[in-house]
């Protein structure tokens, strides 16, 4: 059993400084790429009567009919 325990305890500690090492030596050969953010695009200036005539008479008349079924 101690046998065991110990072959078990022994793979484990290496395999953590096996990968810690492949870590390090990986970031050191293949840093990441810094992305810079792109910069925010600014939205034009809407007012409130944005909508157009036709289209503002066209949703009054679907809020209406969906208002009646109801």
């Amino acid at each position: 059993m101690l046998f065991g325990m110990g072959t078990v305890f022994v793979f484990l500690t290496l395999l953590i400084f096996i990968t810690t090492l492949m870590s390090k030596i990986i970031i050191n050969w293949f840093p990441e790429k810094v992305v810079e953010a792109p910069a925010p695009r600014k939205k034009p200036a809407t007012s409130g009567a944005a909508i157009a005539p036709a289209t503002l008479k066209i949703i009054q008349a679907a809020v209406e009919q969906h208002r009646k079924r109801q």
